[in-house]
């Protein structure tokens, strides 16, 4: 059985074109903790809270502002994570060989294909 990851803009719903989602998904093998990472080609905003900043957010490139206002009004007391300047891009595709290598290195159920 297949499955697909949908994925939507936290302010508009707006989802993502197919090269995006791809990008979005290859992210997700990445483990990140209080980071901002762009998904591109669409310039897609990702806050990968991950423990005390909350849950993973997404915004399309219409909606960054209003995305790392939001973070930043809710975890900006909790640390400097949401006041970076800096966003980091999505893991490319070469490096999608050694997260696989450590999902099966650490004994995880989860494997990437």
């Amino acid at each position: 059985m297949s499955i697909r990851l949908l994925f939507k803009c936290e302010i508009c719903s707006a989802a993502p074109d197919e090269l995006t989602q791809g990008s979005i998904e290859r992210q997700l093998l990445n483990a990140r903790f209080g980071q901002w990472v762009d998904a591109y080609p669409e310039k897609w905003l990702i806050w990968s809270g991950n423990g005390i900043y909350g849950a993973t957010l997404y915004a399309c490139g219409k909606h960054r502002g209003e995305l790392k206002s939001f973070v930043r009004e809710h975890y900006g007391a909790i640390g400097w994570h949401p006041w970076s300047m800096d966003s980091y891009p999505c893991v490319p595709p070469t490096d999608l060989v050694q997260a696989r290598r450590r999902l099966r290195h650490t004994g995880s159920k989860f494997t990437a294909t």
